[in-house]
């Protein structure tokens, strides 16, 4: 797989590494997920179809995610944020 992109609850996005078996972007706007991840304009077409036909669900960030590299309570820390619609504040639950 690589990794997948999937739209949070809070509407932002992430990046899920099956390399490391955790979210690696958390909280990425479109625009920010455009611009950290293409470099050219091919890189840019080919992230807004990612975007438009290959986008995951949510729950696949939960079911493929393992402790091996990010601790349980950090994951569900980074899952409050993801879920949060303000994920700033989140980092005060």
């Amino acid at each position: 797989m690589g990794a997948l992109i999937a739209k949070q609850p809070n509407g932002r996005y992430c990046r899920f590494s099956s390399v490391v078996d955790c979210p690696t972007h958390i909280n990425m706007t479109r625009e920010d997920y455009l611009n950290n991840f293409t470099g050219t304009t091919k890189g840019r077409e080919d992230a807004e179809d990612t975007l438009v036909n290959y986008l995951q669900p949510f729950h696949e960030v939960i079911k493929w995610y393992t402790p091996l590299n990010m601790s349980e309570k950090e994951f569900v820390d980074v899952l409050k944020e993801m879920c949060t619609v303000n994920p700033k504040e989140a980092r005060e639950l």
